[in-house]
């Protein structure tokens, strides 16, 4: 039994995973050298020893979650604690979390800090993945099979954006829009649903609309028009303008590891939002094109696992953490190449970050699970079903002749 169920894992997920952790934990170092003495007065190696530690303990996590069979989610023992931890973690950052970037969005526990909204992604998706895979005998009912589950969606959202982190609030309702879309509801469905979301978000705008269209974040928005502009440059637009010098510095082959220029005091953060651009100087666009062909392979991975299998609460998990992380990927790249706003979101197992990193692990763990599952039921289940038919239909054969 152990065997077949360790034959049915997807090692190539699991190595791809590997990979882009392993690679980020380098980039990372070669990223965050100069910036861990210049702006922090850290050791060189400050930032990467922090990072293998979290890699760790994410590798840890990782195992745990990829052998807890998926199913056990579904349980209301599991999945009641769960969304009270999920709320109960965002009210409690409101009132004793840590400033910084801003927002009062961490738990400060000794030397380390911890993001529960990254971790609210993870739940979000289980959350909606039960629920709406318990729901499909009546799930065209608005009232009762589609609008429920959205009520814990508006809480949390609301909650993070109180932090005031409305990258991340967004990130959430375009991951859980995903898998609503998946759900198996009717077109009719989710016009009412986009509808309500229009009629409840324009007042919830007009309330906030001091925070959310602030001097500073109205500045995000002028800057992709410009960032070059002498009054732009020097100001709103110095994280852009040194983006681009640093994408556009590395050609093919990039300037060779730890030979960015742009990470020497230039670029703000360049082992978090924009180690990207770090990777293109230094790696050119052969360094890009493994970044981007790996967690493309995830990305498609994941949504091949959810097409695949038969049972709607693991396709739904696989689609979820699929789009989960083919967002989250697009915004940060998005953000460093100026096609939108910078967002301070980090780029999946590469930024440096020690709850995303967790995060992520327990997100693959859970997806890898899945895919476990699907090949054993493919594998074994079918082939000892075949078996059964195969017997049974020999002893019918048997009776025939012996009536004969």
């Amino acid at each position: 039994m152990l065997k077949k169920i360790l034959k049915s894992y997807d090692y190539s997920l699991v190595v791809v995973v590997i990979l882009l952790a392993v690679f980020g934990l380098i980039m990372i170092y070669s990223a965050s050298m100069v910036t861990a003495i210049q702006r922090y007065g850290y050791e060189s190696d400050h930032f990467f020893d922090r990072q293998r530690i979290y890699l760790l303990a994410s590798a840890l996590a990782f195992i745990f979650f990829a052998i807890v069979p998926y199913k056990m989610y579904l349980n209301n023992k599991i999945l009641v604690p769960l969304v009270v931890l999920l709320l109960g973690a965002l009210m409690g950052v409101l009132a004793f979390g840590t400033v910084a970037g801003n927002a009062q969005s961490w738990y400060q526990i000794g030397p380390v800090r911890l993001q529960p909204a990254e971790f609210v992604k993870i739940g979000i998706i289980v959350y909606l993945s039960a629920v709406y895979a318990k729901k499909q005998p009546y799930i065209n009912e608005f009232n009762k099979g589609v609008l429920p589950p959205l009520v814990l969606l508006v809480l949390v959202c609301f909650f993070i954006a109180l932090q005031p982190d409305y990258g991340t609030a967004l990130l959430i309702v375009l991951i859980s829009g995903s898998i609503i879309l998946s759900s198996g509801m009717n077109l009719k469905n989710i016009v009412k649903l986009i509808s309500l979301g229009i009629v409840l978000s324009i007042p919830a705008i007009l309330i906030l609309k001091d925070h959310i269209f602030s001097e500073t974040r109205l500045e995000r928005f002028q800057v992709l028009s410009n960032p070059f502009a002498e009054e732009i440059a020097q100001t709103s637009g110095y994280h852009l303008v040194n983006s681009f010098l640093a994408l556009g510095a590395g050609g093919l082959k990039g300037l060779g590891l730890g030979q960015s220029i742009q990470k020497l005091g230039y670029l703000p953060e360049p082992h978090t939002d924009f180690i990207m651009a770090i990777i293109a100087e230094e790696l050119g666009v052969l360094g890009v094109l493994f970044v981007l062909c790996s967690l493309g392979y995830i990305v498609l991975k994941g949504i091949y696992i959810g097409l695949k299998g038969k049972d709607p609460f693991g396709s739904l998990l696989a689609i979820g953490i699929a789009s989960m992380i083919g967002i989250q990927s697009f915004v940060n790249l998005a953000g460093i190449s100026g096609l939108i706003p910078l967002t301070g979101v980090p780029l999946p197992f590469l930024s440096y970050g020690g709850s995303s990193l967790l995060q992520l692990s327990i997100s693959m763990g859970i997806l890898v699970n899945v895919s476990m599952f699907i090949n054993y039921e493919k594998k074994y289940k079918n082939k000892e079903n075949k078996e059964v038919q195969s017997t049974i239909s020999g002893n019918n054969n048997s009776t025939y002749y012996l009536r004969k």
